[in-house]
């Protein structure tokens, strides 16, 4: 027994004595990236100013940047030294080699290995000797706990919140909240689940924390322009330009991100125009989470390309916020950077991005919102009002193979009826909407050669509202005397389709058709309309009785053109 105790008593020295040579050099942890390749640019920038540098893999299964090793004294000296002369991050750290594993930098050979003790004969510990020592057991771990200072247990929260498993606030207080989140962190390592941190667990967990907090590269940004400041992951991003309201970060090293800082004045009416404007753009999905109210908004897009998700608050006659504009296979990454920019954003004073402090250029104001591209349908036809909830005609062209059709612009509408034989389709808007002017139709057909007007979207949906084109009733059936026909002699546009045609009272004649299918050349100015009493009877299908007109007489210009302009609509098609 006495020859067991003697080996144990050996090891335990040997162990001490490994240790303490072990922490006679220190590191410097300078940086820290998810993947090797990343992690490879950064050490080979970092070595052409610091021959000292050196990388290896942690535990977390990140890749660290290391500048060492040094002396203790002369380490710390270094590290209060670079800091100082901004050579490297702020939140760099002391780091020792027994929590490095496999070394990356240099490529292909070892520059500084990790500290290595000098050899000593390590005797073979008899069979019966411990070969590791334990961790500490539930006792030792409370008592090594209650040593903790006030910063260690604000900061044991504040990491086990990063890692999501902590929603309290970040008091030191080890409540039944802190330690639940401690029993769940200790769950996703493997760990027995006691709710009480042992010294070198928690060491893991600062030291995980701090690991993806270098490799973030967290920063609190104060834009005294904007009026904001907030804390944002400056490893990833990088500030790019003013176009107001926004102001652009742009995607660094590779990372799939940008971030938007929305700044501009407003009120209620502002704040709903931009909501509006934000779900027109590219980089915000349609499908997603939305939710508003009178002071906020929220928006959640995501499509097989882009991840987005955008905020926006009206205080103070203010408007501020941000967007997190991401790839998907993303998602933990991207929780990180939303989780900080929420818990710090603050609006700072009362100023807001001035839309003169830059110039936009003319491809800009043509086909970008201040820089963020804005999404384009397909197609635009025209349809017009047939009662009062806002149900919509149009042509069964506008709606074919359409992933989403709105009315004007916005406003998202379902396909009641589409009716191949005349070409006439039928929408419902999702909200119902409150028309202008509602369509009423003279079925009883015009009068050859008479004057008619067509109110239309002709360039789609590059104006704000409908125009009107003038033109002749030719006939009163197709070329071959088909009936629910008439034919128009007018100068209309592909925009134009499904447009109403209107006589000199306002009442409708009929709907505007398509051109003619390819392979027929007619004569230039000739199309054709859908009669109204063919409208009348195909509209019945879906229990609808369009109004009949009992005007006479003839509308002067200005009141024509309200009554037509007030029913017609923008019918777009999307993706």
């Amino acid at each position: 027994m006495s020859k067991v105790i003697s080996a144990y008593l050996l090891f335990l020295t040997l162990l001490c004595t490994t240790a303490a040579r072990a922490q006679d050099q220190i590191w410097l942890q300078v940086e820290a990236q998810p993947t090797l390749e990343a992690a490879e640019t950064r050490a080979r920038a970092y070595a052409a100013i610091f021959p000292e540098t050196a990388g290896f893999r942690l535990r977390s299964g990140w890749y660290a940047i290391m500048l060492g090793p040094y002396a203790v004294a002369e380490g710390a000296g270094q590290l209060a030294k670079l800091r100082r002369e901004n050579l490297i991050p702020k939140d760099s750290f002391v780091a020792y080699a027994s929590d490095f594993g496999d070394q990356f930098w240099p490529v292909g050979g070892a520059l500084s290995a990790p500290i290595t003790p000098d050899p000593i004969a390590t005797p073979v510990p008899a069979t019966d000797a411990p070969t590791d020592l334990p961790d500490e057991t539930r006792a030792e771990a409370r008592a090594s706990e209650a040593s903790l200072s006030d910063q260690d247990r604000l900061d044991l929260q504040t990491a086990l919140q990063w890692f999501g498993v902590y929603a309290g606030g970040i008091d030191g207080a080890f409540g039944p909240g802190t330690r639940n989140s401690m029993a769940a962190w200790q769950e996703t390592q493997g760990l027995e689940a006691t709710g009480v941190l042992t010294s070198r667990q928690r060491a893991a967990l600062l030291n995980s924390y701090r690991d993806e907090q270098a490799a973030f590269g967290f920063a609190t940004v104060t834009d005294a322009d904007a009026g904001i400041e907030v804390t944002l992951p400056l490893a990833l991003v990088t500030f790019d330009r003013y176009e107001p309201p926004f102001a652009h970060f742009a995607a660094k090293a590779g990372s799939d991100l940008r971030i938007v800082l929305i700044s501009q004045p407003g009120d209620q009416a502002s704040l709903s125009g931009l909501y509006d404007i934000l779900q027109s753009l590219k980089d915000v999905p349609l499908m997603g989470a939305r939710s508003r109210d009178e002071a906020s908004f929220r928006i959640r897009g995501t499509s097989s390309t882009t991840d987005t998700t955008a905020f926006a608050a009206l205080k103070g006659g203010m408007i501020k916020g941000w967007m997190v504009i991401s790839t998907p296979g993303n998602a933990a990454r991207d929780a990180r950077v939303i989780q900080a920019i929420e818990a710090s954003f603050k609006p700072n004073g009362d100023q807001a991005l001035d839309p003169g402090m830059v110039a936009l250029s003319a491809d800009t104001k043509a086909g970008l919102l201040s820089g963020l591209e804005v999404r384009k349908p397909k197609f635009s036809r025209s349809g017009f009002f047939i009662d009062a909830t806002g149900t919509v005609l149009t042509t069964v062209e506008a709606v074919t193979d359409c992933g989403r059709i709105t009315i004007d612009r916005s406003q998202d509408a379902s396909v009641t009826l589409a009716d191949a034989a005349t070409g006439l389709a039928i929408l419902a808007p999702k909200i119902p909407l409150s028309p202008r002017n509602i369509a009423q139709f003279n079925t009883g057909g015009g009068r050859i050669g008479a004057d008619v007007a067509l109110a239309g979207y002709s360039y789609e949906d590059k104006l704000p509202s409908a125009v009107l084109t003038f033109g002749t009733l030719e006939d009163v059936t197709g070329l071959n005397g088909e009936p629910g026909l008439t034919r128009l002699a007018i100068d209309a546009l592909p925009g134009d389709t499904g447009g109403p045609v209107l006589d000199a009272s306002g009442a409708v004649l009929g709907m505007l058709l398509p051109p003619a299918p390819k392979g027929k050349q007619l004569p230039p100015q000739v199309f054709f309309a859908l009669s109204a009493d063919q409208i009348a009877a195909t509209v019945a299908k879906a229990g609808l009785t369009p109004l009949q007109s009992t005007a006479t007489g003839t509308l002067p210009p200005a009141p024509l053109t309200e009554a037509a302009t007030g029913m017609t609509v923008l019918v777009s098609c999307w993706e």
